[in-house]
């Protein structure tokens, strides 16, 4: 009989634990909706699910089920779905050792490229697949 009781007590403390956690789960995902709302304002840049990156144009935080209008380049918006809308982007400052790293990167390659070092996609497979040399045609 005690442990008929028992056996009670802690199913019940169960259920509790899985209602108040359940309940802290539900108001801590609407209070991020809620704030991922109020970050929707024209102008701000966005991650929509597919990768893409643009810029929100128009959104109606009211009725979530009119489109919204991003821009993703100068000139193309698109219309999505207010759920495609994954997170607001924050841009990342560029320093200058960051400018002069990527300067560097350019010239390397311009270099590169200049000195024929750089070969198509063909022309890596041709030379995998024969004994020729590259730029030379493929046997027959």
């Amino acid at each position: 009989m005690p442990m008929d009781i028992l056996l009670l007590v802690a199913m019940a403390a169960l259920l509790v634990f899985m209602f108040w956690s359940s309940r802290r789960r539900a108001q801590r995902v609407k209070a991020e909706q809620e704030a991922k709302q109020r970050a929707m304002v024209p102008g701000v840049k966005v991650l929509l699910q597919g990768g893409l990156y643009g810029t929100l144009v128009e959104f109606d935080g009211e009725d979530l089920s009119k489109p919204v209008r991003v821009e993703l380049a100068p000139g193309v918006e698109v219309e999505v779905h207010s759920q495609a809308i994954l997170r607001t982007v924050e841009d990342e400052p560029v320093t200058e050792d960051d400018f002069i790293e990527a300067e560097a990167d350019q010239a390397e390659y311009t270099a590169d490229v200049a000195d024929g070092e750089i070969r198509s996609i063909t022309e890596d497979r041709a030379a995998a697949t024969s004994d020729t040399e590259p730029g030379d045609a493929p046997k027959a």
